[in-house]
This record gives C-alpha cells, sequence and structure tokens, in this order.
C-alpha cells in the first residue's frame, strides 16, 4: 500500500467520523464510549467535528503547495465554528460573552483565510 493511499484512506475515516461527530454526535459517543454526551460536549463534540472534517480536508493528497491545503483546511475550520458560534449564540443554548469574542475572532479568520483558500493552488516546480 503506498502512502498515498494510508494517507486517502485516513483522511476519508476522519472525514466520516466528523460528519458523524456533526450531525449525530450522541451516536458516535455510544458507539466509540457506551455514553452519551452532556449538551455542552455535543457542542464540542461538533466543534471537534469541525476539526476533524478541516484535518481530513488539509491532509488530501494533492498536486501543489502543502501550505495551500493547510489554508484551506483552517479555512473551513474557522468558517464552520464561527457559524456554529453564531447559532449557538443565537439560539441561547449558551450565553457568555466569550462566545461571542470566540464567534468574531473565528470570523475574522476566516475572512482573512478566504481568499488564500481558494486562489488556485502555485503549480509545483
Amino acid at each position: 500500500m503506498t502512502t498515498s493511499t494510508v494517507v486517502k484512506v485516513s483522511a476519508a475515516i476522519e472525514a466520516a467520523t466528523a460528519v458523524g461527530l456533526i450531525v449525530v454526535p450522541n451516536l458516535v459517543a455510544r458507539l466509540l464510549l457506551g455514553t452519551e454526551f452532556s449538551t455542552g460536549g455535543i457542542a464540542t463534540a461538533r466543534v471537534a467535528g469541525f476539526a476533524l472534517l478541516s484535518l481530513a480536508i488539509a491532509c488530501w493528497p494533492h498536486q501543489g503547495d502543502a501550505a495551500y491545503a493547510a489554508t484551506r483546511g483552517l479555512f473551513v475550520y474557522n468558517l464552520l465554528v464561527a457559524l456554529y458560534f453564531a447559532y449557538l449564540g443565537a439560539s441561547g443554548t449558551f450565553f457568555t460573552y466569550l462566545l461571542w469574542v470566540a464567534c468574531a475572532v473565528h470570523a475574522l479568520l476566516g475572512l482573512l483565510l478566504a481568499r488564500p483558500a481558494y486562489t488556485k493552488a502555485p503549480a509545483q516546480s
């Protein structure tokens, strides 16, 4: 098995786990840990799912600069976390001022990474 194949399989497994944590975190907790998450645990599991999804995106084999793949992964992570934190704050499920600060920081980072993340990757020389 080539390294590229192992990386693809690993990235696919992480992406599948990420989708599970984002969509049905308690099912993943029951299957992996034999228990369910609390309300705060569900929010944390979803943020971890965003991180795993971003890791899978950044690690997917590609042609070109590795920094480009990392930029795309970080863009996706910051965008998803900003949107989720805004949802949590607006829904009234959680209320702290730090939640809105974290939301703003992730939104700002996402905005700063948006253009470099979707500008064509430089060709590998």
